[in-house]
């Protein structure tokens, strides 16, 4: 097979040098050897063109961002590395190429580090850009273990990054209402299903109808649940679909019902799935027009969970839930969230 000419009947658009060859596609590199990109076409274009190098972007941090990200699917693949992490540096590597991707990796200072935590802090996102400079120094200590990109010491070491505060924002019932009364269904629907559910925003957003499934319990029944990888613990926790829960997949029109391989529950209008600050961004956009003391997703997980304390749901259901390692997290967790009113003492002393 003639390597170097150009491909008069190529339909899926591949970049040069890929191939599909028994269900899935090739990159054939020019010693000859054929590495395996997988079966989804969309990484297998992005694969393609970052060894093919198309916009010479070999040697900036654009290229070692990718690099990088690539090396991590291999450690996934070997078992080296949690595939949550994998899915989060890919995330977190497209803001680090805009701010980052055109130096080299040896003209990145700690100034710089600093100045990108800081405007973080600036657009209202200092968490978040801590979790970006976490995925930038792993690429930085990936270099330096290679040898690749001619550094040899690691910019992000020493570089503090922006306070973090626990949240103790406790999101009141009207507050939550003004919300869900004006927002899109597919964020309405996230809202509802933290609160109902108490995992994480970002695993529920990868949810597809294959992880709604029929487990036959212990003592023979059938119920119907959501099976969850709670991507930050690894553990499995399978919540049972309740009338309030099985509404609001309705309300997404699945009903646990296949609409498309591999389609999200919560998707855009053109099946796309949507990107977590994306949809935080909708949420901050509702937040300002109602003119609401401004919350996140992850408080909807902590008023749910304060709120089943509060009805008297036992405080281990509650931990499996949030996915913590002791009750006394979770204990910790929900009441640090309660402002009720409580009765002072009224003890008589003797006179």
């Amino acid at each position: 097979m003639a390597m170097g000419r150009k491909r008069k009947d190529n339909p899926l658009d591949l970049p040069a040098r890929v191939y599909p060859k028994h269900g899935a596609f090739y990159y054939v590199h020019k010693n000859g050897e054929w590495e395996r990109l997988g079966t989804d076409l969309t990484e297998v274009k992005r694969k393609g063109n970052l060894y093919n190098d198309p916009n010479s972007t070999f040697g900036t941090m654009t290229y070692y961002l990718d690099a990088f990200v690539v090396w991590c699917e291999k450690r996934v693949a070997k078992k080296d590395l949690a595939q949550r992490t994998y899915e989060d540096y890919k995330r977190d590597i497209e803001p680090l190429k805009m701010a980052f991707g055109k130096r080299t990796p040896a003209s990145v200072e700690p100034k710089h580090i600093g100045q990108y935590l800081d405007a973080g802090m600036e657009n209202d996102r200092p968490v978040r850009a801590n979790r970006e400079k976490a995925c930038l120094s792993a690429c930085f200590t990936w270099l330096v273990r290679t040898g690749e990109g001619s550094v040899k010491t690691n910019p992000c070491i020493g570089v503090r990054r922006n306070k973090e505060t626990p949240r103790e924002r406790y999101v009141e019932h009207a507050e939550y209402q003004a919300i869900r009364k004006v927002a899109v269904r597919q964020v309405r629907s996230l809202l509802d299903l933290i609160y109902r559910t108490l995992q994480r925003p970002e695993d529920i957003i990868r949810w597809t109808p294959a992880d709604i499934i029929n487990k036959v319990e212990p003592n023979g029944s059938v119920r119907r649940v959501i099976r969850n990888d709670q991507g930050k613990t690894g553990a499995i926790v399978d919540i049972a679909i309740t009338p309030d829960i099985d509404a609001i997949l309705k309300d997404l029109r699945m009903d646990g019902t296949v609409t498309g391989p591999g389609m999200t529950l919560i998707h855009k209008m053109n099946g796309k799935p949507y990107t977590y600050d994306g949809l935080c961004s909708m949420l901050r956009r509702y937040i300002k027009n109602e003119k609401v003391t401004g919350f996140g997703f992850y408080d909807l997980k902590g008023k749910g969970a304060t709120d089943m304390w509060l009805s008297g749901v036992p405080i281990e259901q509650i931990q499996v839930l949030c996915g913590h390692d002791s009750v006394r997290t979770t204990e910790v967790y929900v009441k640090c969230r309660w402002r009720g009113t409580v009765e002072p003492n009224k003890v008589e002393m003797a006179s």
